[in-house]
């Protein structure tokens, strides 16, 4: 089983969009039992409380149910059970590679490495203080981004 976390601030906004996203279309290619995915913040204030409502919001739009996913924060255990760890700017990518142990780093990334022909930026940028459109972007870029993991990794999983 292939194991990937996605990681942000405060785990509201884009990695649960991230996780809902890669989730669904887990399901849908049937890669289910062979591919799992989680979501964890690099800080711990939004412990236990669901996705942010415009996030909830935007995906709901979508066809995706976020209602159920809590915010967690990272925590040690992370760098030895999850294969791939994508953060989804350089900061959080950065607090990661401060926090993981050495035998582990090369399971460390940005989300968005796996869509550099998308035409996005490589980070993926943080909507909470934005507007609508923000979350929109966010969720424009999970599905792209996500469809191109899975592809990437669908032949090892």
């Amino acid at each position: 089983m292939l194991k990937i976390l996605f990681v942000c601030s405060g785990n509201i906004c884009r990695s649960p969009t991230a996780e809902g996203v890669a989730r669904h279309l887990i399901e849908a290619a049937g890669l289910a039992g062979k591919v799992t995915v989680d979501s964890a913040g690099t800080l711990d204030y939004h412990v236990g409380e669901a996705p942010d409502r415009r996030t909830q919001r935007a995906a709901a739009q979508r066809g995706y149910d976020l209602s159920a996913l809590r915010a967690r924060a990272l925590v040690a255990e992370d760098f030895e059970c999850f294969d791939l760890l994508l953060g989804m700017d350089r900061g959080h990518l950065g607090r990661m590679q401060a926090l993981c142990p050495a035998p582990y780093r090369s399971r460390l990334g940005l989300f968005m490495q796996f869509a550099v022909d998308s035409g996005f930026a490589d980070e993926v940028p943080d909507p909470y203080h934005g507007t609508a459109e923000d979350f929109d972007r966010v969720l424009d870029m999970c599905e792209y981004g996500a469809r191109r993991l899975l592809e990437s990794v669908a032949p090892h999983a």
